[in-house]
């Protein structure tokens, strides 16, 4: 049985049965998770016990993902594998992309119009 599975409202295999819902705030600088547990809605905390994440990615050369306050320590030195406020980028195609220039120091390829 999976530990979290995501359906369409009424689509369920058992709708009526009493499950665990997660609220995710994707930011443009921190993200966060929450649930609510007795009644209360409550952010849900990370590996480090923090309940606010910087919304930062680094992929590192051995398919390693990094995220969170590890991500954004790199990003000086890293900031070719280190995507930071990526909702600023989400939606947008690769010519609206283009239009930012020098301002970003990552490198994108068109693939069926998006950037990739």
């Amino acid at each position: 049985m999976a530990l979290l599975q995501i359906t369409e409202p009424g689509q369920a295999v058992d709708p009526h049965q009493r499950k665990r819902a997660a609220g995710i705030d994707l930011g443009t600088t921190n993200s966060l998770i929450a649930s609510v547990r007795n009644g209360q809605a409550a952010t849900l905390p990370d590996a480090d016990s923090l309940h606010l994440l910087p919304s930062v990615v680094r992929y590192l050369a051995d398919n390693t993902v990094v995220v969170g306050a590890q991500a954004l320590a790199a990003a000086s030195a890293d900031p070719l594998n280190t995507i930071v406020s990526v909702k600023r980028l989400m939606g947008r195609g690769i010519k609206d992309i283009e239009t930012l220039g020098e301002r970003l120091p990552y490198e994108f390829i068109e693939t069926q119009g998006m950037p990739r």
